[in-house]
């Protein structure tokens, strides 16, 4: 399973469960939120660390920009489409 199905599969979970959700936005005050909603992901059984979710947002967003007018400088640009820290969170919020 790759990063977005994890969190998609997280974020479905938190979405039902009231106390999920509350220690997941919980991370996003931790001086390092990256890193504690990681460790958290990992606690809860899904194998995320801070590079790998980095990297999947660039290089979703990167194929999505090769896949748009043959890629390059007339691609749009897209608004946070590369962070999919933020659009978890956006999700779940």
């Amino acid at each position: 399973m790759g990063i977005a199905e994890m969190l998609d599969e997280l974020k479905q979970k938190a979405r039902r469960d009231p106390a999920l959700r509350a220690e997941l936005l919980k991370t996003r005050k931790d001086p390092q939120p990256l890193n504690a909603f990681c460790r958290k992901c990992r606690e809860l059984g899904y194998d995320i660390y801070d590079m790998d979710l980095i990297t999947a947002g660039e290089e979703f967003y990167a194929t999505m920009r090769r896949s748009t007018n043959g890629g390059g400088e007339n691609s749009p640009m897209l608004e946070g489409e590369d962070d999919f820290y933020e659009l978890f969170f956006a999700g779940l919020e």
